[in-house]
């Protein structure tokens, strides 16, 4: 009994003593540190591809399997495919004052299994469908951008390239 005793007081004391490394070597952490200069921070958002005024954070990385696109003189535009460690509301929010800071207009939303958001400018169209992959929020989240730009439509060409002055 006597030994049960001092096992006891030895397996107490090394908890404890453990237990106050742990927190001893967390308390100066942080403290004293400059804080980062702006340079020193990483961009919060990306532009997609040839689409400047497209934007998605940083953590969203675009899959090339499940990626096209095509470019001509008179249209460009493609399925680009993106996946990330983002929940899913906040990628939908992000996404809604990316495209309104970039001028896009939101025309349409509708919700189910997936988010469909649709945006469009002046002979441009871009339909981005968000959903959460296997594991819900613990998961990866998928976005899916469908974007057409009319680049006939800005000159006086037809979508062949052909001029349409007379």
């Amino acid at each position: 009994m006597n030994t049960a005793k001092m096992v006891r007081r030895i397996s107490t004391f090394i908890s404890v003593a453990a237990l106050m490394m742990a927190l001893g070597g967390c308390s100066g952490k942080g403290q004293n540190q400059p804080a980062p200069a702006a340079g020193d921070l990483p961009p919060l958002a990306t532009s997609i591809g040839s689409f400047g005024d497209l934007e998605l954070p940083v953590e969203m990385k675009i899959d090339q399997d499940k990626t096209m696109s095509i470019n001509t003189e008179s249209f460009k535009g493609g399925i680009l495919h993106y996946t990330g460690r983002v929940e899913i509301n906040s990628l939908k929010d992000f996404i809604v004052a990316s495209m309104r800071n970039n001028k896009w207009k939101l025309v349409g939303e509708a919700s189910y299994e997936y988010t469909l958001l649709a945006f469009t400018k002046p002979n441009r169209t871009c339909m981005i469908v968000l959903d959460e992959g296997l594991g819900g929020s613990l998961g990866k989240t998928h976005a899916t951008l469908y974007v057409t730009a009319d680049l006939s439509a800005a000159g006086n060409v037809n979508p062949f390239g052909e001029s349409t002055m007379q």
